[in-house]
């Protein structure tokens, strides 16, 4: 009765969960842990029985906001390479101002559910690294396409491949800092209804 899972993913399944699930789902799954889990599998193994349960939460909770953030990433990438220019003021204000409200959106939703403000901070900061995940297998599969040396000329006038791969995996500080600031207006929100 004593075993308990790891207490990080436990916090992760109650910023995950809406508040009306939180008890219900968080006390099924320990129990299911506590009496089955463990006994069958011992304590390691059950460990990661439990986090993969709680990935499977996260997973709900992200993929289709990484989806989007990951979609826009890629159709500017693409446009960049395929549309080459000198001047990306527009192009950038407007894949930034779409970024940027994906992921408040994720915060504010996350926080609205949740009634928690970091919960909208940690999901929408998962979500950029999931959507970074996705971009990088995108930019590869725009690469194994188009690869001719006019592409490779834009690719080079456009920030590079190595911003390409890299610059999604740095969305994490703007997206923690736009998660906060959605999910205060979530948490108001669901307080004011």
């Amino acid at each position: 009765m004593n075993d308990q899972p790891p207490r990080w993913a436990d916090a992760l399944l109650q910023l995950v969960l809406c508040s009306a699930d939180r008890e219900c789902v968080s006390g099924d799954l320990l129990e299911e842990y506590r009496d089955d889990i463990v006994p069958a599998r011992g304590r390691p193994a059950a460990d990661r029985w439990y986090v993969r349960h709680v990935w499977g939460y996260v997973w709900r909770a992200t993929w289709p906001w990484a989806v989007v953030s990951s979609g826009t990433f890629l159709m500017r990438t693409g446009y960049d390479w395929r549309v080459p220019t000198i001047d990306f003021l527009t192009r950038s204000t407007m894949t930034t101002a779409v970024g940027a409200t994906t992921l408040m959106s994720v915060g504010f939703w996350t926080s609205w559910r949740s009634g928690s403000v970091v919960a909208g901070m940690v999901i929408a900061a998962l979500t950029s690294q999931i959507a970074a995940m996705f971009s990088v297998v995108g930019v590869t599969l725009m690469l194994a396409v188009w690869h001719d040396a006019g592409t490779m000329r834009a690719i080079a006038g456009s920030g590079g491949l190595l911003e390409a791969y890299t610059l999604p995996f740095m969305t994490i500080i703007p997206a923690t800092v736009v998660g906060v600031i959605g999910g205060a207006l979530g948490r108001f929100t669901r307080r004011c209804r």
